[in-house]
């Protein structure tokens, strides 16, 4: 029975969609104008992982995720850039999808975005029926909504309005009936792109895109919605008051919320520089690196980035590798009644974990399991044949998480080397050469790769 952890309930509820087989699933997108950041690439791998999971259950996923492209940072950046917004907005879209598909992140069903004529006929409609039933009113050109007028409004973040601080993306100023309240509709400064409407010419606030490129997209009601905890106030509580109050129905079942990725212990900001792009990590990364990174923790937990933890990453995959390697020369055969079981009891183990909140690393654990039993029945003896169910396991499960394990380029090379360097070893022991031996074992470690030996011989598997 799978299990997920509702932001809005606090507690671990069994999922339940309200199509029975069918997930709506909406996933907030970035505001596209910058470089995306390693920040960006774990909301996005946490929500590709939950996806993903949701198909090998059997369930048929519409996945939406947006692009916001009309918003206060783009307008500003084209300003300093001297090109047009859309312009700027359309080149990081681009860039931003071919970052997904290097990180193997399925493409979503739909990509909406703010400025689209579908999106906006739904915001524009939004916004009058919020103002019909008095939950919006015009003010100076802008449109607000009357936060007090929403008896839950706090629900999703827990904060009582009194002591509310609303966010810097939200207006301010002295037309408004209460501070606390935020703008559905700005009006059109200077050179900035605008859109007619009865209020006068003007442009969407951020909230109201997201929940009508939802509306269009999935309908009223939705089974989840993600997205970093760092939108659950303002930006995801103003969708649900928005949403519900135009709607009057329940906005979405399960609200997923991933934690914020550090560096070095530190939460990463634009403000204080420490970001690292997607293309800076992928230019000395293969993209399963950051996907290992993600699967190793709990995504509802802060996930830190640092040197260890991407070397730590790294040797993960190594040893995931290692699983698929074929037997060897000398292979004839050997006993598998363990291999079998542990191939036998791996897939239920995984499912299991995975049920609880998508705990990856649970999953992993036993993954990892399954290739040490891999491993040593290779080491004694165990032929192709034999190894093939248990790996074909393997690659079903690491699959199902988004893994692609490739190896690079030259790597059989390398394998090849290592196993010359093992048969120089081993004649280096027979001839009692210790301190030989041992320091091309030490060398290996430091490499990752752990070698083995026994009275059979000796045997290498990555670390």
């Amino acid at each position: 029975m799978l299990r997920l952890y509702n932001t809005q309930t606090r507690k671990k509820e069994e999922f339940k969609t309200i199509e029975p087989g069918k997930v709506r699933m909406y996933v907030c997108g970035p505001t596209v104008y910058d470089n995306a950041h390693v920040g960006h690439a774990m909301s996005a791998l946490v929500f590709d992982i939950v996806r993903r999971y949701l198909l090998y259950r059997g369930y048929e996923v519409k996945y939406v995720m947006n692009f916001t492209d009309v918003d206060d940072k783009i307008i500003d950046r084209a300003n300093q850039k001297g090109i047009d917004p859309f312009e700027l907005a359309e080149g990081y879209i681009q860039a931003y999808k071919e970052h997904l598909k290097d990180l193997n992140v399925l493409p979503a069903t739909v990509n909406p975005r703010a400025t689209e004529t579908k999106t906006m006929q739904q915001i524009l409609a939004m916004i009058e029926g919020l103002i019909d039933k008095g939950y919006a009113y015009p003010a100076g050109g802008d449109v607000y909504f009357r936060v007090h007028k929403d008896e839950d409004y706090g629900k999703l973040s827990g904060r009582k309005l009194e002591e509310m601080q609303m966010g810097a993306r939200i207006a301010t100023g002295d037309i408004k009936e209460n501070d606390s309240d935020f703008a559905v509709w700005k009006g059109a400064k200077e050179g900035e792109p605008a859109w007619e409407t009865p209020w006068g010419k003007g442009r969407p606030g951020w909230h109201i895109e997201c929940s009508a490129m939802c509306l269009h997209e999935l309908g009223e009601s939705i089974d989840i919605h993600g997205g970093g905890n760092d939108l659950i106030f303002p930006h995801h509580e103003n969708e649900i008051a928005q949403s519900e109050s135009f709607t009057g129905k329940p906005f979405v079942r399960y609200w997923m919320h991933n934690g914020m990725l550090q560096l070095s212990g530190e939460k990463m900001s634009k403000s204080i520089g420490n970001l690292v792009t997607i293309q800076e990590f992928l230019d000395d990364h293969e993209g399963d690196v950051m996907r290992m990174l993600v699967l190793n923790g709990n995504y509802r937990s802060p996930l830190a980035f640092t040197d260890e933890s991407i070397s730590a990453a790294e040797n993960a995959l190594k040893r995931l590798k290692s699983g698929f390697r074929p037997a060897t020369a000398s292979a004839q055969g050997a006993e598998t009644e363990v291999l079998n079981a542990k191939t036998a009891e791996t897939r239920d183990a995984f499912i299991q974990a995975m049920d609880d909140d998508i705990n990856t690393a649970g999953a992993m654990g036993h993954i990892f399991e399954l290739v040490r039993a891999i491993n040593t029945a290779r080491d004694e003896g165990a032929t192709d044949d034999q190894l093939r169910p248990a790996q074909n396991t393997l690659r079903e499960l690491t699959g199902v998480l988004g893994l692609e394990l490739k190896e690079k380029e030259g790597s059989g090379d390398a394998d090849k080397f290592i196993d010359l360097l093992l048969e120089v070893r081993s004649e280096a022991r027979a001839q009692k050469q210790w301190a030989l031996s041992d320091l091309i074992r030490d060398k290996l470690k430091e490499l990752g790769v752990l070698v083995e030996d026994s009275k059979e011989g000796s045997s290498w598997r990555w670390e």
